[in-house]
């Protein structure tokens, strides 16, 4: 099996790891959501030694993830757990941040749901949960290209891009404390549990 690869990974991996160096400063166990190739968390985690960040998936991509951590081993880098919404449940571990990149954009709406639901539930007091990718922002689409993509991805049988509004009704617990322009008409929400 080859080792899986995204571009996008490679693209936006350093921009993103800039603010999580700040917004996870004082974060001890990170769960991300969503880890995807593994490629981000073989990238933030020997480059955050402060934490354990706990890679986590549907099953399919589990061996992935595990082919990155092998090439890449870092002693803070936990492999991946299953996670599937809407029936994902919260890792019995002390996580106090969580993290998850281009997922909302990809699962169903129920499913982001559920996902928003869980981390308002879990996350302990001043938790901090950053959200990377495209969102719909008071109704209206960043770009041309965004409004494209979104069409796409319903044709393709994803749930398409999420109003922020939407986010913050269904985890009425986080405080979105902060909203960081990336590259490529993507933004990184920053939550934080009140």
């Amino acid at each position: 099996m080859d080792k899986p690869f995204s571009q996008a990974c490679e693209n936006n991996k350093q921009v993103i790891l800039d603010i999580l160096s700040i917004e996870f400063s004082q974060t001890q166990h990170v769960l991300e959501i969503g880890s995807g190739t593994g490629q981000h968390a073989v990238h933030f985690a020997p480059n955050l030694p402060h934490l354990v960040w706990q890679t986590s998936d549907q099953e399919e991509y589990h061996p992935s993830i595990q082919m990155w951590m092998n090439e890449r081993p870092s002693d803070n880098l936990l492999p991946p757990i299953p996670m599937q919404f809407p029936d994902a449940l919260w890792p019995k571990s002390s996580i106090d941040g969580v993290f998850s990149a281009n997922t909302s954009h990809i699962m169903q709406k129920h499913e982001v749901q559920a996902m928003m639901t869980l981390i308002d539930a879990n996350l302990p007091q001043d938790g901090v949960f950053c959200q990377y990718g495209p969102f719909i922002v008071d109704g209206e689409f960043s770009s041309q290209s965004n409004i494209d993509f979104h069409h796409k991805l319903l044709a393709s049988g994803c749930g398409g891009y999420r109003d922020i509004k939407e986010l913050i009704a269904w985890a009425p617990q986080l405080n979105l404390s902060h909203i960081h322009e990336m590259p490529a008409n993507n933004l990184l929400l920053v939550w934080r549990k009140i």
